[in-house]
Order: structure tokens, then sequence, then C-alpha cells
């Protein structure tokens, strides 16, 4: 397995559009939780940058604010390595406009690739995902919130990632539990025995 330093991996997580446990498409609430706990897992793993989705003003208003306390803020001073972590987050109304910003930074335009809880027919596994990174393309690995991304962003995805399988018929992860999971089959390093 390669380790990579830096690969071209960047993350989203979409607040928007995704579904409720009806199957409607919403838009859900920002969680803080999520936004550390992915933040210092982007930061461990050598990703590029979180992207946090919603079109909600007033939900950008609470990303910026927490994201400022710990990187400009008393909390830039009380804990220097969180104001590392957060400051990988970025704010974005879409996908749309995620792709696009990294492709402004010189990447070129992200393969997309998003995350399920379910199985779906062509699905890739985390070693042919590893592959891609491998190309030197960048790539955007998308999570949903609430009851995770709606159908239309599924289909628009490059790539829809196999779902992490416990050894239970449970199956349903925090979405911060997700990512860091993800994040080390993906680019973890192996032990060292």
């Amino acid at each position: 397995m390669t380790i990579f330093c830096s690969p071209k991996l960047y993350l989203a997580l979409a607040h928007y559009p995704v579904v409720n446990k009806r199957g409607e498409i919403i838009a859900s609430a920002v969680t803080n939780l999520d936004i550390h706990d992915m933040a210092r897992a982007v930061r461990t793993y050598g990703a590029r940058a979180l992207y946090i989705v919603t079109p909600l003003e007033d939900q950008q208003a609470l990303v910026k604010t927490l994201v400022s306390h710990w990187t400009t803020g008393s909390g830039s001073v009380y804990n220097p390595k969180r104001c590392q972590a957060l400051e990988m987050v970025c704010i974005q109304d879409t996908l749309e406009k995620a792709c696009e910003d990294i492709a402004l930074r010189g990447e070129g335009y992200p393969r997309i690739v998003v995350t399920s809880a379910k199985n779906h027919p062509g699905g890739i596994s985390i070693s042919r995902f590893r592959d891609l990174l491998e190309t030197g393309s960048p790539c955007l690995l998308v999570f949903g919130t609430a009851w995770g991304l709606s159908q239309d962003c599924m289909e628009a995805a490059d790539h829809i990632l196999e779902p992490i399988r416990g050894n239970t018929e449970y199956n349903h992860l925090s979405v911060r539990s997700a990512t860091s999971i993800i994040l080390d089959r993906l680019l973890g390093r192996p032990s060292v025995e």
C-alpha cells in the first residue's frame, strides 16, 4: 500500500441535498461535533480540506462563528491543535461550488465519490478508491447528514463507495465515525510489528 503525504483528497459534509426518514429532500442542521471531529480526522490523515455544504445562511453563520472561535478567537490560544484542524474547514452553498473551489486551487475538477450506508450496484471498494487517488486526480469524498444523500446526488456522482460493514446487522454509524473509519482504511499507515 502506498502512503500519501498529501493526496488530492477533499471531504465534504453535505447538509443539502439530503433526505429525512420519509425520503423527502431537506436541508439538515449543522452539528458542532461533526465539524470538530471530521476536521480533526481530515487533518490527521492529510486530506486537503473539509467542506461544510449548506445553503442555509443561519447555518453558515453558525459554522463561521464556530470556526473563527477556534482559528482566530480565544480558542486558537487555548487549543492550538484544534486550531490546526478547524483551519481545514471551508463553507460552500452547494457541492458544485465546492468542486469549483477545488478547481480554483489549481487541482482540476474533482471526481466525486459519495458515501452511503446502503449497498449500491457498481459501488467501489476502498482499494479501488485508493487506486483513483494514486492517479493524482483530485477527489471529493462526500458524506451525507440526516438519512443520507438524495438519490439525485447519488446518481450524479462519479462513484459510490461501498458501505462500511461491521460484524453485526446493525448499520447506523455517526457520520464522524464513518469518516474516521474510511480515512483510516484509505490512508492509514499499516501497523508496525
